[in-house]
């Protein structure tokens, strides 16, 4: 291991590796020295729709072991539980570890939530957040084993995928705002489970420009004077990389926002305001007398995270 490769002799897995930021994520881990299990399930929809296809997994993988890395392709759905304990066996049976798992897959199936399906909400929460669940268990479970047979903390590191839609709010996207904040749980979560094992657990909220996001971000101005576009997926690759890596075994249960040239630590939620009753129970007149006048100060539909978010913004400026 060196300081350019420090994760030489590693292996890690990407899930939705074929393309967009899962792909520069993948790629970034093998400069930094990883073998890397690239899954990808191949459908060309962004909504999850069409035939599966070996192509996306297969051209990163190709163009890891090109580059002189090591790299193995597999294709398959991470929402269906048997598919992600395959992933995981892969990994070990192919290199003999599992030391960084990075969950990315995720589709979009748009709707006002008031016009939303049964299935547009069921599909989005099963490939984010299941799908997050799914390889998160049985490398969770790996690791755990490995720590009890060594008799102490072992090498491991997960690195989800949020969305600061989780904070402020996406119209149109319930079911995925929804699935972004349940996979913010599950790291919080998975962090505090994970920790004497020597395993670490965080989040990251990208902004790039990538299949999923082209329509939200084609306004936006690109690349000028053939520089790098700001919201390239290679702006977000590096955070991935440091958070798999030695250097990162104090960050655990973290959340950042990542984009341009920036990374922004998120606060835990804090007590913005406390109101006590005068008496032994509320009534709905005194909750009146305290709160309506509270809220009556503050910007028309201001959501409860929507403060630190704009903050993030002006500290990106």
């Amino acid at each position: 291991m060196t300081a350019n490769r420090p994760l030489d002799g590693r292996t890690a897995i990407v899930t939705g590796a074929g393309r967009g930021l899962g792909r520069a994520e993948a790629l970034e881990l093998a400069r930094l020295g990883a073998a890397v299990v690239v899954n990808d399930f191949g459908r060309p929809g962004r909504d999850g729709s069409g035939e599966a296809s070996a192509a996306p997994a297969e051209e990163v993988a190709a163009r890891i072991r090109a580059e002189g890395g090591q790299a193995v392709a597999h294709v398959g759905d991470v929402a269906d539980h048997g598919r992600a304990r395959e992933l995981v066996a892969l990994a070990l049976d192919t290199y003999g570890s599992l030391d960084i798992l990075v969950n990315n897959a995720g589709i979009l199936r748009d709707r006002m939530v008031f016009s939303m399906t049964e299935d547009e909400w069921d599909s989005v929460i099963r490939v984010h957040l299941k799908g997050h669940f799914n390889t998160t268990r049985f490398a969770a479970a790996h690791w755990r084993e490995r720590s009890k047979a060594a008799g102490g903390p072992v090498y491991g590191r997960i690195v989800n995928t949020s969305s600061e839609a989780f904070l402020a709010g996406s119209p149109g996207q319930s079911n995925y705002a929804a699935a972004k904040g349940g996979i913010v749980g599950l790291t919080t979560s998975t962090a505090q489970a994970l920790a004497k094992y020597g395993v670490t657990a965080n989040a990251i909220c990208p902004r790039a420009r990538t299949r999923m996001t082209e329509d939200v971000f084609a306004g936006l101005a690109g690349a000028a004077d053939g520089g790098v576009d700001p919201l390239a997926p290679e702006h977000v690759s590096p955070l991935v990389g440091y958070l798999a890596a030695p250097a990162a075994a104090r960050v655990n249960g973290q959340v950042f926002v990542v984009h341009g040239g920036m990374v922004a630590l998120l606060e835990r939620p804090r007590v913005a305001a406390r109101f006590d009753t005068a008496k032994d129970l509320f009534s709905h007149g005194e909750l009146d007398g305290l709160l309506t006048p509270y809220f009556a100060e503050r910007p028309a539909g201001e959501t409860f995270a929507a403060t630190e978010v704009l903050r993030l913004k002006r500290g990106a400026s």
